[in-house]
């Protein structure tokens, strides 16, 4: 099973989100680093339209972390429902 992460902000989460995923918004990502680090791969990040999460595969790809940008939440739940 893979690890989602949710880099929407709060209150975009708790509009409706992947059941399962967990939030971690961009804003504080780099709070976060080693806790993603320590998670087990792969992690799928989402956001609403790909573009943060975009930036946060990126970044924890350049870390070594096995990750992708699962894109849009909405798409990405549609693909693994």
């Amino acid at each position: 099973m893979k690890i989602i992460i949710d880099v929407r902000t709060r209150e975009e989460f708790e509009s409706g989100h992947i059941e399962g995923s967990k939030n971690i918004p961009v804003q504080e990502i780099l709070e976060h680093v080693e806790e993603i680090k320590a998670m087990k791969s792969p992690i799928v990040f989402c956001c609403a339209s790909g573009q943060r999460s975009g930036m946060a595969a990126q970044y924890f790809k350049e870390q070594g972390v096995d990750c992708s940008n699962g894109g849009g939440w909405r798409e990405l739940q549609s693909s693994i429902s």
